[in-house]
């Protein structure tokens, strides 16, 4: 038997119903949104090689590892771990099923990863990511980047959740100024501009000169970099303002631009040019993404993702891609503890159909069966208590209307009271009825689980 202290365990979230609810909704309208584009569903197994977790950047220390209770000291290390993320996992499933994948391959997946980092609002060891990703073989286009950011804001703008602003930027771009600056070793200070949020400028600029090898007036050329932002492709002229120049800086510039622009055309408003997005992981090579709520900002980004060029490959074949995640527990989270949104019940009972008494139970199993078979859900009292104690129990769990079986047989609102004689082979509930609703705090944008 658990115990309340067992029953809690930090970085493990568990949702009440009502809070499921929240959850379900977000599932549900990603993959809705996933599917309207043209993306396929797969799963991938929770175990990847540690050869293979190891070897995609700073995320060493919280890979969980595979080990039998009982092995044996002597027994072989299995070398397994769990999957911190699902982009390695789908470019070990691309190269496994090349064979029978049509490419552009479109996915969509939906799982549960791990990641063993400080529990704190927004970030769990275990988590619900949704993704989705297009991989290609040998080139992949473009535009694919444009659309990344077309998706998730779809799907963004489809939640009862505060407006949401995808902020980008591009890995060639600033390998680039990196590179041109000087740098020993551009990836070395992507890993520190990526901390700039949570360390400050001060303290970005020292691990810059002391981790990274860059001369002071170097580290502070990279911090004047960091801080470009706009709306639009005005940043390339601020990068121009600060006097540094390359082929592949410049080639950065343009994708960028061209990203920033496509997305605005389709989705005016939705992203921003923000030359701090370094995203640690250093499987990266091109566009790169990361999202925040307005007005949340510090909760850091919901959605990231960026393009990749060389993680799927074999001794014949590269499979490039461009993918972003949504972090759904991240976000639920946020949505949650902020009381930004709330169920409308916690149950998908829509009826309830009281019992006279129990040896009329079948009478109220019978309408029950038929409101189920035409798809509305229905529950059947539990016990034949007076009816005012059947009506409070339905009011407890949210469900708006309760059914008298008799003759004639009335369905009662029991939250305006209006009643009304119905047959439960033609009678509705009202449409925003059928399914439990989430209901954003400060409007009446309402989605529920579809």
């Amino acid at each position: 038997m658990s115990t309340p202290r067992a029953a809690s365990i930090s970085g493990f979230p568990e949702w009440l119903p009502s809070e499921r609810i929240v959850e379900l909704a977000v599932l549900d309208t990603a993959r809705s949104i996933f599917e309207l584009h043209g993306f396929a569903s797969i799963e991938t197994r929770s175990v990847e090689p540690l050869s293979e977790l190891l070897r995609k950047g700073e995320i060493d220390k919280e890979v969980y590892v595979l080990r039998r209770l009982h092995a044996a000291p002597t027994e072989a290390d299995p070398g397994l771990g769990l999957h911190f993320d699902l982009t390695v996992p789908l470019a070990r499933y691309v190269l496994a099923n090349a064979g029978h994948l049509d490419f552009p391959f479109r996915r969509y997946q939906i799982q549960k990863v791990w990641r063993g980092e400080r529990p704190q609002e927004g970030r769990s060891r275990e988590f619900t990511q949704a993704d989705i990703d297009i991989v290609d073989r040998t080139d992949l286009a473009f535009h694919h980047e444009v659309e990344m950011a077309v998706v998730m804001s779809s799907l963004l703008a489809a939640l009862p959740i505060p407006p949401a602003v995808i902020h980008v930027s591009n890995r060639k771009l600033a390998e680039g100024f990196y590179r041109a600056i000087g740098a020993p070793d551009p990836a070395a200070v992507l890993q520190v501009i990526d901390k700039l949020d949570k360390i400050g400028p001060e303290a970005t600029a020292r691990m810059l000169v002391e981790g990274a090898g860059l001369p002071a007036k170097a580290a502070d050329q990279c911090l004047e970099l960091a801080s470009i932002c706009s709306a639009d492709a005005s940043f390339a002229e601020r990068v121009g303002a600060l006097g540094v120049g390359s082929a592949l800086l410049e080639e950065g510039i343009t994708e960028l631009a061209a990203v920033i622009e496509g997305v605005n055309a389709q989705r005016p408003g939705s992203v921003v040019a923000d030359l701090r997005i370094a995203r640690g992981l250093d499987y990266y090579t091109g566009t790169v993404y990361e999202t925040v709520l307005v007005g949340h900002e510090r909760v850091g980004s919901i959605a990231s993702g960026g393009r990749y060029d060389t993680l799927a490959s074999d001794t014949k074949t590269t499979y490039p891609g461009v993918g972003i995640s949504l972090g759904v527990t991240r976000l639920v989270t946020v949505l949650l503890n902020r009381e930004l949104v709330s169920a409308s019940r916690s149950v998908p009972s829509v009826v309830l159909v009281a019992v006279n008494d129990e040896s009329s139970r079948p009478d109220s199993d019978r309408i029950a069966a038929k409101l189920r078979a035409r798809g509305i859900a229905t529950e059947v009292a539990p016990r034949a208590d007076r009816f005012g104690k059947q009506i409070r129990y339905a009011d407890r769990r949210g469900i708006p209307y309760v059914w008298f079986p008799g003759a004639p047989e009335p369905v009662k609102d029991i939250r305006s009271g209006v009643q009304v004689v119905a047959d439960p082979d033609d009678w509705c509930p009202l449409p925003q009825d059928m399914r439990p609703q989430v209901i954003r705090a400060d409007s009446v944008t309402q989605t529920g689980p579809r």
